[in-house]
């Protein structure tokens, strides 16, 4: 153990990835432990340090003694003349912590460490592994794809596993063994069989950090992505914006001759990537998160945070995009919810309006003509609020009219009923029969 001590340890935190103190610390709590099992079943409280030497391998145990006239037992008595060589100002019934290691300590400090680096390494590593990934959630990291477990895909970052659950891997994607690609770090997991490292390859924050990793302007901070809005493995738009004059943000995404984009669209197995200008006016804006669709006006209804959008005919699929996904992905990325019309169904349905209007005030006319060339017949209103016209009874008017003398006018369609110069209802005409009443709300 002498001899091959140092080796042994130097090799396991070479292969683990931990500090060699690390080990040698777990080691020694481990022989603290087995010292106290060699002092019987129930010994009494004392304290013990255990020192190894990480060159030789060499344990020393260090235990609390108390100081008596007579030793009667010396694994945790010590004579007052052998406390003060350690201790000088010690007394009778104080404690001292002397040196006890027992004479076949070595082979128990041997049994030990082969126990320790069994069974207690792992949870050194496993700490070390949580205290080097705990600070790296939202961070861009490469990982290799070691196997799949129930759905699971397995990832392996340096020395540590990480897990990418189904909700986060991309429909299209396709996982082999070796596979290196580019994960969103989620969620660090501290648990009992160890960190558990969550994954993502759907989160929209993987192409945040994709343009930071691409485009040095995003980096720097000169250019900002304000918005994105993804649907995985499908489409993406984002938004940017300059902040330093003089710097073309979509530009500075995209990069010369489409490099920059082309390398986060390879990364992400041709998921396209629509890069718009964010603008603070929400109709350029809109207008622009429709790209690559051209926009013709843009009508904002500020009570419901909608907006009516007007594109040329041959420009209507390409706004709305397959199954509506360009322009429910423009509205997550505004924030707006967007209708898009064309231009000639805008126009019909404008034309239709005025058609409609045009005919309520026509007919409107043609009922107020016919109103004032009626002849005006009197009625009683009758104790049950009818009156009646043509031997057919109309109402009920109301318990205040009764026995109120009322004015009818005909047209041909309707009987309107007035009282005091007020029309207070107004009937279809019907063949027989009481018919259903429109009250006038003045």
């Amino acid at each position: 153990m002498k001899s091959d001590f140092y080796t042994a340890i130097s090799q396991i935190a070479a292969e683990r990835g931990i500090p060699k103190e690390a080990i040698i610390d777990v080691m020694e709590k481990a022989l603290i432990t087995a010292y106290k099992r060699t002092l019987g079943n129930n010994p009494p409280p004392m304290e013990v340090i255990v020192r190894l030497d990480p060159q030789t391998g060499m344990a020393r145990v260090f235990a609390e003694k108390q100081v008596v006239d007579e030793v009667f037992d010396d694994r945790f008595e010590i004579e007052l003349e052998d406390a003060q060589r350690v201790k000088p100002d010690v007394e009778l019934g104080d404690t001292v912590s002397v040196e006890s290691t027992p004479n076949d300590f070595g082979r128990i400090a041997a049994q030990t460490a082969k126990q320790v680096v069994l069974q207690g390494i792992k949870e050194v590593e496993r700490e070390y592994i949580y205290g080097e990934y705990m600070d790296r959630e939202g961070e861009l990291i490469t990982a290799t794809v070691q196997r799949t477990a129930k759905g699971n895909v397995i990832l392996e970052i340096g020395k540590a596993e990480a897990i990418l659950p189904p909700k986060e891997q991309v429909d299209a994607d396709r996982y082999y063994h070796g596979q290196r690609l580019k994960v969103y770090l989620t969620e660090i997991r501290r648990e009992e069989r160890g960190p558990r490292l969550i994954a993502s390859r759907t989160h929209k924050n993987l192409i945040l950090r994709l343009f930071e990793m691409e485009v040095p302007e995003i980096y720097n901070g000169t250019v900002e992505i304000k918005s994105i809005a993804r649907e995985p493995g499908l489409r993406t738009k984002v938004a940017v914006a300059a902040r330093q004059e003089g710097i073309d943000p979509v530009g500075s995404c995209v990069g010369m001759r489409g490099i920059r984009i082309q390398n986060i669209v390879n990364e992400l197995n041709g998921e396209k990537i629509d890069v718009v200008q964010w603008s603070s006016d929400p109709k350029e804006f809109i207008a622009n998160a429709l790209s690559p669709a051209q926009v013709v006006e843009v009508h904002l209804n500020e009570d419901d945070h909608s907006a009516m959008v007007i594109v040329p005919d041959k420009q209507l699929s390409l706004a709305i995009g397959k199954e509506g996904q360009n322009v429910r992905l423009a509205a997550k990325l505004t924030g707006w919810r967007i209708d898009i019309k064309s231009a000639t169904a805008l126009l019909e349905e404008e034309r239709a309006a005025a058609e409609a209007r045009d005919f309520a005030q026509a007919e409107a006319l043609a009922t107020e003509a016919a109103l004032s060339n009626a002849k005006v017949e009197t009625r009683k209103v009758r104790s049950d609020g009818t009156v009646v016209y043509q031997n057919n009874r109309y109402g009920p008017l109301g318990d205040s009219l009764i026995g109120e003398m009322v004015q009818l006018r005909a047209t041909a369609q309707s009987l309107y009923i007035y009282h005091n110069d007020r029309l207070v209802a107004q009937y279809i005409l019907i063949e027989s029969g009481l018919s259903e009443v429109v009250e006038n709300e003045e």
